[in-house]
């Protein structure tokens, strides 16, 4: 006999499982059960279809036992083979796929040494540190006008966005963290040609402040001085200077600003910056 038929042999065996007590209970209930009105009593006959019925069910139960029998002992002599195809290749399999899993928990271990260079980098910066350091003894002890910041005081220079090709504004925009007994803001605009005074605004009370405009050596100039007895509250300000100016878009590179102030406690502060 080939493999493959023994194969198909086995299978077929070990899957055959004949319930002979179902059967009979089954035939015991189609004879228990009462005639149909139809059927004409002549035809009936008990005996006789018990006896064909248990013959065939003997038949059968004989051709599946001797077929089962013959089948086992066909296949009883290769009992070794069927041994090593219920061996368990498969449980083997896995593993290996454990085996190939377990290099994913190793990268965590390599990342390990991976840690230590960057922390070696990190020193690197503290050497950048210093640079910091000689950025911070740039600014002088004594205030620069030229400064954006000094003691309480910041500001800003910015043309304003609703300037045009005819007309332009340009704001000073400051702050201060304490209050200030005294105030001086001077904006310089370059005469770049048919610069010419339109107004001027601040945010602070108009009434707490002095101003004049004029020209000066090349320049138009804005200045708002607080008026003796008037304070200015902490916070963030802008003062403002309105011109027209020649045809075409206007270069202010050479505009310029200065705030000076007083502190309550008598401190003095100067910022200012231009509008490049």
């Amino acid at each position: 006999m080939s493999d493959d038929l023994r194969q198909r042999l086995r299978e077929a065996a070990d899957a055959h499982q004949p319930d002979r007590a179902r059967m009979l209970a089954r035939i015991e209930r189609g004879m228990a059960q009462p005639p149909s009105p139809d059927v004409r009593p002549a035809r009936r006959r008990p005996a006789v279809g018990w006896t064909r019925i248990a013959g065939v069910t003997a038949g059968v139960a004989g051709v599946l036992a001797v077929g089962g029998f013959a089948v086992g002992a066909a296949l009883r002599p290769d009992e070794k083979p069927r041994q090593t195809v219920a061996a368990s290749p498969t449980p083997s399999t896995p593993s290996p796929a454990a085996t190939s899993r377990e290099p994913a928990p190793s990268a965590p271990a390599s990342g390990a040494p991976s840690r230590p260079a960057p922390e070696g980098h990190k020193s690197s910066p503290s050497p950048s540190a210093t640079p910091s350091k000689s950025s911070d003894a740039k600014p002088p002890a004594a205030p620069d006008p030229q400064d954006t910041s000094d003691g309480p005081l910041w500001s800003d220079g910015s043309v304003d966005p609703g300037s045009n090709d005819y007309w332009g504004q340009s704001d000073v925009t400051f702050r201060t963290r304490e209050q200030l007994t005294s105030l001086t803001v001077e904006l310089r605009i370059a005469q770049t040609g048919k610069v010419a005074d339109t107004g001027n605004w601040r945010s602070l009370p108009a009434d707490d402040f002095t101003v004049s405009v004029g020209e000066h050596d090349g320049f138009l100039v804005y200045r708002w001085e607080l008026k003796p007895g008037k304070t200015v509250p902490t916070g963030e300000f802008v003062f403002a200077g309105q011109y027209n100016h020649a045809d075409g878009g206007r270069d202010a590179q050479d505009d310029t600003y200065t705030v000076t102030a007083r502190t309550k406690k008598g401190e003095r502060a100067a910022v200012g910056g231009d509008f490049a």
